[in-house]
């Protein structure tokens, strides 16, 4: 397995609240990870950046190559955990962090199997030459009105309130996380992202530059780009695994 992976504070923010982590856990096991802080200027970038420490801490501190799938699920849901204790513990402590939090999506990818953890609306995605399939399902008000029909998906792609989220690492003494697993096969490719980036691409261009672009080394630089070029309003993060 190879990974890649980008950050951005994009063309309008100062600031870039995001934060990304990629490392190989042994030979067949690559973990991935993308935060979006939120809560100002002064603790945004904080509550990302302490969340992916901890819970990428934590999943190493407990890892055995020989342990079951159950297991591992165990152990993300145990390292979500931990990190929203520690961000909303600092919140609580210190007046500058107060109401600070983030996203938080990993996917921890050992052979063909993937499991992703998600809290909050950055995403996941799995491409291959047959399609692209979304993995996650945001934690957002509009996600929620999606499911009550009350808006189309294609909707909510321009809805004012897009940007709401209901589920955030760090924000209540307890969160709860969604887990989801898929198989994947040689050649395929797994894309973590902020908003910044699935908020100015639709489904069909992320795969074609994640499947058909000239050579994934590039394909982050590439996406980061395209968003650049249609204003960059968010920071702008991406972390690809290609299997």
């Amino acid at each position: 397995m190879q990974c890649w992976g980008l950050t951005d504070p994009g063309c309008v923010r100062t600031q870039n609240q995001d934060a990304f982590h990629m490392e190989a856990l042994d030979r067949n096991t690559v973990l991935g990870v993308v935060c979006d802080g939120m809560g100002g200027a002064k603790s945004g970038n904080v509550a990302s950046t302490l969340a992916i420490d901890v819970f990428v801490q934590e999943v190493k501190r407990s890892w055995n190559p020989a342990m079951d799938w159950e297991a591992a699920d165990q152990m993300l849901r145990s390292a979500v955990k931990l990190a929203n204790f520690t961000v909303y513990d600092q919140a609580m402590q210190f007046e500058e962090f107060t109401g600070m939090g983030t996203t938080l999506v990993a996917a921890l990818v050992r052979g063909r199997e993937v499991t992703v953890v998600n809290v909050g609306d950055s995403r996941a995605y799995v491409c291959d030459r047959g399609g692209i399939k979304r993995l996650t399902v945001d934690h957002s008000l509009v996600q929620m009105m999606v499911e009550r029909g009350e808006l189309t998906p294609e909707m909510a792609r321009h809805y004012p309130g897009k940007n709401l989220i209901t589920r955030a690492i760090g924000t209540e003494p307890v969160v709860d996380c969604d887990l989801f697993h898929h198989k994947v096969d040689r050649g395929d490719c797994l894309l973590l992202c902020s908003d910044g980036l699935s908020n100015m691409m639709d489904d069909q261009e992320i795969l074609f530059e994640v499947v058909h672009g000239f050579n994934k080394q590039q394909c982050c630089q590439r996406l980061l780009e395209i968003a650049q070029n249609r204003g960059g309003p968010d920071n702008i993060t991406s972390v690809l695994i290609a299997v």
